[in-house]
């Protein structure tokens, strides 16, 4: 047993120094940074890049639209996942072909799928169009507030593809028996979802819901390509504002910008986490 472990540790040695040597090394030497004043002395300024980022009007303006796009994509990603899951686990044979087709945005470039995604959503393009057909009026979806709508969609379902194979393997550990059962019971599809399905998966859900909304702090590359270094007030995130600071060579800005954020997110993370544990005692 021994001689295992240590054959284990050996094999782990590579990917250990990686990351010791480019994540953990730069992310704890980054503090220093964002603690001085990035002169040529580099002098010690204590707190106070932290205090001038915060009050900074676009530093804020990025935080909240970041926040307010995770908690709009994290959900949605996560229930669209469960059902379609839901749905090709009761037609097992054609399952595989389904999942791979939702697998290929996740393998698409970003920048291939907005040229589609901006001829869909163009003032002349099929969504206008079909709305149109349907007696409502044209939208610009590429301007403004209504611009978070076909990022959000396009995001989505990016990254759906991704939770439906995790949730799909979920699923296939449940017993048919116990949908038997409820069938002759008389249990909806959604009273077995809620009361069979759910249970039965909650750990993987979890962690798909966790991952989404990891993944939902990544929608910059989006907000990006359509709007630019500075695009509406609405799409604007905290990337924008890290970016266009590192393009200035404000790298304290960067820095501190970037650990404020890890914190708000770690303590986002640990509440979720708390609330899990404090459940699962009652449960």
């Amino acid at each position: 047993m021994f001689r295992k472990k240590k054959i284990v540790y050996l094999l782990l040695l590579p990917g250990l120094t990686g990351l010791a040597l480019f994540y953990i090394g730069p992310f704890i030497g980054g503090i220093w940074v964002s603690l001085t004043d990035g002169t040529l002395q580099n002098g010690f300024v204590g707190f106070d890049n932290y205090k001038r980022v915060l009050s900074n009007e676009m530093f804020r303006l990025g935080l909240k639209n970041t926040l307010e796009l995770s908690v709009i994509c994290a959900p949605l990603i996560w229930l669209t996942s469960f059902l379609i899951a839901s749905m090709l686990s009761s037609i097992q044979k054609y399952a595989a072909g389904f999942r791979n087709i939702l697998l290929v945005p996740y393998l698409m470039p970003t920048s291939a799928m907005l040229i589609i995604w901006t001829l869909l959503f163009d003032y002349g393009g099929c969504i206008n169009r079909a709305l149109v057909f349907f007696g409502f009026d044209r939208v610009l979806w590429l301007s403004e507030s209504a611009l978070r709508v076909p990022i959000v969609v396009m995001y989505i379902w990016k990254n759906m593809g991704f939770s439906v194979v995790l949730f799909l393997s979920a699923l296939s550990q449940i017993h048919p028996s116990l949908y038997e059962y409820a069938s002759i019971e008389g249990a909806s599809w959604w009273e077995q979802a809620f009361k069979i399905t759910m249970p039965q998966i909650l750990p993987t859900a979890f962690l798909v819901f966790v991952l989404a909304w990891v993944n939902a702090f990544k929608i910059f590359k989006e907000a990006y390509f359509i709007g630019g270094d500075y695009p509406s007030p609405e799409i604007y995130t905290l990337q924008h504002y890290m970016n266009n600071k590192f393009s200035s060579l404000e790298y304290q800005d960067v820095t501190t910008a970037a650990y404020l954020f890890a914190v708000i997110v770690l303590v986002l993370f640990a509440l979720m986490y708390l609330s899990k544990s404090v459940r699962a005692p009652e449960e």
